[in-house]
């Protein structure tokens, strides 16, 4: 529909998306829940909680944090992210799982070498303040809306492409866990009548659970003491230093890249995620979770796409909400869960992300090199796929630049038909 004042600046209140009328009731989410999205939400949780949290670990550790600090950063990065995502998935109807920039968090350990943690948390303040100002301009959204889809998505193949090759080096690196798990999946989802039931990621975790077990995989590390986090205030420090450093990389990466993958993975799976909302909760959200210590907030890429695997489209905010619940409560326990989580075997992550995102990577190739832009499209993801790193920013980025340069360049009647 269009409207007879189109060239006239947008107030404030039309950039900001309003969700859908009426809110989801008591009875309208009795009737969405489902065994499937609920194990969609936990899937999501538990990739969040592996490979993601090592990371964390791993640069606190290097950074010379202290045990407290880091169960702080957890308990930001979790329980206060959770609280976001269980609430713009009820308000919008649609997955919207928040956590943190884990490129943003490999740009951290770097600094934290010769800038101290207070210092560090005032560049996530500074970081927070710029994205909120930038959700409530309106200009993040037009900015993603002049990239085309293609690029977008080839730079999503290319993030997402670790994931399959991850389920192959586990297949044949670990067999008595990954094999198992690879076998119940293909199972479940050629029998219909049986995945119908039994959603078939939600058999892989069961069957890798026991597996595990049996195999004497499982091996918890530490005590029962400090099982509960203890979030710890961080005043912030000022350093021109840290802003020249820290602020402008993690807000593309959080902008560009984490938000760039979220939106386009929620676009395929038919959400219309509100883009400009989204911008200013990560900017607001990040300046609560920085006063724990915690690294900015973002609109993930890998759990959305995992949220969205699978089950009726307008159902999949259940596993939204059911993600957002788990992350409070790992939140809580995060120095407990955070050691059961790392004591299974690498393989039974890597296997289970793998499996769950095989359909989003399919999608994925399909947009990117389906039609249009395709010459632009192979750019950017050759691009992402070489991880190269440049003034501290990471592929992604520089594939979206250049596949997005390339098509301008080469591809403009492409570039013009999907604009469109």
């Amino acid at each position: 529909m269009t409207t007879p004042h189109v060239h006239a600046p947008p107030t404030a209140a039309a950039r900001v998306e309003r969700p859908p009328r009426p809110l989801a009731g008591a009875r309208r989410l009795r009737a969405d829940l489902g065994a499937q999205y609920l194990a969609n939400g936990l899937i999501g949780l538990i990739f969040a909680a592996t490979g993601p949290v090592a990371v964390i670990l791993a640069v606190g550790v290097q950074g010379g944090l202290s045990e407290r600090e880091l169960a702080s950063w957890l308990f930001g990065v979790f329980f206060l992210n959770g609280i976001l995502t269980a609430l713009a998935c009820w308000l919008y109807r649609q997955p919207l799982a928040f956590f943190w920039t884990i490129p943003g968090t490999v740009l951290v350990g770097p600094a934290l070498a010769h800038l101290s943690f207070p210092q560090v948390v005032g560049a996530y303040f500074a970081t927070g303040l710029l994205m909120l100002l930038l959700g409530l301009s309106g200009w993040v959204r037009r900015a993603m809306a002049a990239v085309p889809m293609p690029i977008v998505m080839a730079m999503v193949a290319g993030v997402f492409l670790s994931f399959g090759t991850g389920l192959v080096k586990s297949v044949t690196g670990d067999v008595l866990v990954a094999a198992p798990m690879v076998a119940v999946f293909l199972l479940l989802s050629a029998w219909g009548a049986a995945g119908r039931k039994v959603p078939p990621i939600l058999g892989a975790l069961v069957v890798g659970v026991v597996a595990v077990a049996v195999s004497g995989r499982f091996h918890p590390r530490g005590d029962a003491a400090g099982w509960l986090a203890a979030p710890v205030l961080v005043a912030p420090q000022w350093s021109w230093q840290a802003m020249v450093e820290l602020v402008l990389p993690l807000a593309i990466t959080v902008l560009v890249v984490q938000n760039g993958q979220g939106v386009a993975v929620l676009r395929t799976a038919g959400h219309e995620p509100p883009v400009n909302v989204v911008t200013i909760a990560c900017g607001a959200w990040s300046l609560l979770t920085a006063g724990v210590g915690a690294v900015s907030t973002c609109l993930t890429g890998p759990t959305n796409a995992l949220l969205t695997a699978s089950g009726e489209r307008h159902r999949q905010y259940i596993a939204g909400i059911s993600c957002g619940l788990l992350a409070m409560v790992f939140g809580l326990f995060a120095p407990l869960f955070t050691r059961l989580v790392l004591a299974a075997p690498p393989a039974f992550v890597a296997t289970l992300g793998g499996l769950a995102m095989l359909r989003v990577l399919q999608s994925a190739f399909v947009t990117a090199f389906g039609s249009r832009c395709t010459f632009g499209a192979l750019v950017t993801f050759v691009v992402t796929v070489s991880d190269m790193t440049v003034l501290n920013i990471g592929g992604a980025f520089w594939g979206l630049l250049a596949g997005f340069g390339v098509t301008w360049l080469l591809e403009r009647g492409d570039l013009r038909e999907v604009r469109g």
